[in-house]
């Protein structure tokens, strides 16, 4: 499978890294924390490591550890508003819970 980015997430990250003035794209990762046990790690990538995986949607590169593609195979990465609200969503198939505060989850 592989990971996705919708086209409102592809955009907010061009237009970020076109402010930011460099980068590749975004790595999208997990890390053990929260009530839940995982949550997501984002952020701006300037460099691709060796065993990375990189996909691309849109014109986007999102590059994942390996470690973390067990997790997030099949992920889609949106970017959302709500009222006064806006961030990242991340629409994981492999997700069986999250906690209440959306902060963390379980596979």
């Amino acid at each position: 499978m592989a990971i996705t980015m919708s086209q409102a997430a592809a955009d907010h990250v061009s237009n970020y890294l076109a402010n930011r003035g460099h980068g590749l794209g975004v790595r999208l990762g997990v890390r053990t924390t929260g009530c839940s046990g995982m949550a997501y790690v984002l952020e701006f990538v300037d460099a691709i490591a060796e065993h990375d995986e990189v996909f691309e949607s849109h014109g986007i590169k999102v590059v994942i550890d390996p470690k973390s593609m067990v997790y997030l195979n099949g992920t889609e990465l949106d970017y959302v508003k709500e009222g006064l609200n806006e961030g990242f969503q991340f629409n994981n198939p492999n997700v069986k819970n999250e906690c209440g505060c959306g902060e963390s989850f379980n596979v």
